[in-house]
């Protein structure tokens, strides 16, 4: 970046992880978990039973942005602190940044102040996400101090985009054009002078598959069905002549395969068997997290199960995945946070493949339950352990000792 030199850009912590350590323990740890997980990711009440799933919540990549934004407000106690948007999907999390006096430049957090509000002197936060390759030249020529958080795994994608782009091919993104992660993506292409296309899904793969065989929508039929998915510049009749393909990390790695599939025959239908690799490259990107909850969640969909409530923020791609994967199989009720278990048998949730969330007055029906319990990359165990406390309310059971003691001190942390 040309404006580099023109600011403090930070991407290690600053050392502080000890003094941080308690306030992220007393924020997202949670005792009632670490129980569970101690036997064998099972708590069994009477004929009630509740089951985690082997693999749930923060992340690696999730775990340290968390850490590097309290270490950031702990080094910077003058100075005003930003941060993008969302630092992760979480609103437990993105309002415990609130709290702490970080403000918000866009989003559902923020005012909509945007980077006209950041002086040179503050410190701006990146999120887990990344930013477009132009927002961090904006950040660069106002010269404040940058704090990157941005996933290794993303930057795993930047890095064979920017190869892709160099070396003549088109990017196509399996995933969502409107996501962060996936704008960030797009940019890098960009900056290296390449083209981008962004597929949501299979049905849109396959109409680029047509357009690549020569039988699908015209040019301007294409242009027009994928006008907020392409580069600026962007024509099908030239830039879908060689592809690599990337993914936002936190697809759905099936679908991600299937994708992958698709494109390949198409090029291979077009231009031979033995001309495929002149045209189409693809890099496995799903992050190793995300796939390990999406086979933890149908390992524990191997188990008999009445429902299955999954937690995580509705804006979180890996989050909806999981719901994505356990709603055909069983009821599966979708929370943002804990708060959507209501007093009375009552819950608030995004129902699967559905955008706005419904509330349920009667979900917890009495008798003989098996519970499943699964949670996106982003949700903390105090919102998992909560979550699992408000459930354990609403069906009134007699606790043995040892969760009941776990529970009391829970509940004396929190009045």
């Amino acid at each position: 970046m040309s404006d580099q030199e023109n600011m403090a850009y930070h991407r290690r912590g600053f050392g502080l992880r000890d003094e941080v350590e308690p306030e992220l323990e007393a924020h997202y740890r949670n005792a009632l978990v670490d129980h569970i997980c101690q036997h064998d990711h099972t708590l069994t009440i009477g004929d009630i039973t509740i089951r985690l799933a082997r693999e749930f919540g923060f992340c690696y990549g999730v775990d340290r942005a968390v850490e590097f934004a309290y270490e950031t407000r702990l080094r910077f106690p003058d100075k005003q602190v930003w941060l993008i948007g969302e630092i992760i999907h979480n609103p437990h999390v993105n309002e415990k940044m609130l709290e702490m006096g970080i403000g918000f430049l866009f989003g559902r957090y923020s005012n909509d102040l945007g980077y006209e509000a950041v002086g040179k002197h503050d410190v701006v936060i990146l999120p887990a996400f990344g930013i477009p390759f132009e927002d961090m030249e904006r950040l660069g020529r106002i010269g404040c101090t940058l704090v990157d958080t941005t996933c290794g795994s993303v930057i795993l994608v930047w890095k064979n985009v920017e190869r892709y782009a160099r070396d003549g091919f088109t990017s196509i993104i399996h995933g969502k054009f409107y996501h962060e992660e996936t704008m960030a993506t797009a940019s890098r292409a960009i900056a290296e002078g390449g083209h981008y296309l962004i597929v949501r899904n299979l049905t849109e793969t396959k109409l680029v598959c047509d357009s690549i065989r020569n039988s699908g929508m015209d040019r301007e039929q294409f242009l027009e069905r994928f006008d907020q998915s392409i580069s600026p510049g962007f024509d099908p009749d030239v830039h879908l002549e060689r592809i690599g393909l990337a993914n936002q990390t936190t697809m759905l790695k099936s679908e991600s395969i299937e994708v992958a599939d698709a494109l390949f025959e198409s090029m291979r239908d077009r231009f031979g068997e033995n001309r495929v690799a002149e045209h189409f490259r693809n890099f496995e990107t799903i992050c190793t997290a995300t796939q390990e909850r999406q086979d933890a969640i149908l390992e524990l969909l191997e188990n008999p199960l009445n429902l299955m409530v999954v937690i995580g923020g509705y804006n979180s791609s890996n989050t909806n995945n999981l719901s994505n994967i356990a709603g055909p199989r069983v009821k599966t009720y979708h929370i943002e946070s804990a708060r959507g278990i209501l007093q009375g048998n009552g819950i608030t949730y995004k129902p699967v493949g559905e955008k706005d969330p419904v509330t349920d007055h009667d979900w917890l029906r009495k008798g003989a339950l098996q519970i499943g319990i699964s949670a996106g990359a982003s949700t903390p165990d105090s919102e998992i352990g909560e979550a699992i406390l408000r459930i354990l309310d609403t069906l009134d059971l007699e606790l043995p000792t040892d969760v009941g003691a776990v529970v009391d001190t829970l509940r004396r942390k929190t009045t």
